[in-house]
């Protein structure tokens, strides 16, 4: 089994930041790429930001120039920095990451997601 453990959401006043982290644990062979969604209450969840394992990088518009993703291979972990928070980044972040366990196939593991608001 895999798992994905998120930190660092919380409470945060418009154009202020915030970092979150995820570490994967369990029985992994090799990750490939992890990222992080979002979901806002009555909308559908959505990507974030992708890193491969090389460090190649995939941003939606919405958040390019203000979230950085970036990974420890060595320790399995991901983390987004987030600045210049805006309201419309209130939304439960989810990491996820493509782990491929010894002798098995790739699959897509979740974290249980954590909440990020921006209000003032």
């Amino acid at each position: 089994q895999v798992q994905l453990v998120e930190s660092g959401g919380g409470l945060v006043q418009p154009g202020g930041s915030l970092r979150l982290s995820c570490a994967a644990s369990g029985s992994i062979f090799r990750i490939n790429a992890m990222g992080w969604y979002r979901q806002a209450p009555g909308k559908q969840r959505e990507l974030v930001a992708a890193i491969t394992s090389g460090g190649r990088t995939n941003y939606a518009d919405s958040v390019k120039g203000r979230f950085t993703i970036s990974r420890d291979n060595a320790k399995n972990t991901v983390s987004l920095q987030m600045n210049s928070l805006k309201p419309e980044d209130t939304a439960v972040y989810y990491c996820n990451a493509d782990v491929r366990p010894p002798g098995s196939v790739d699959r897509r593991y979740w974290g249980q997601g954590t909440q990020v608001t921006v209000s003032s």
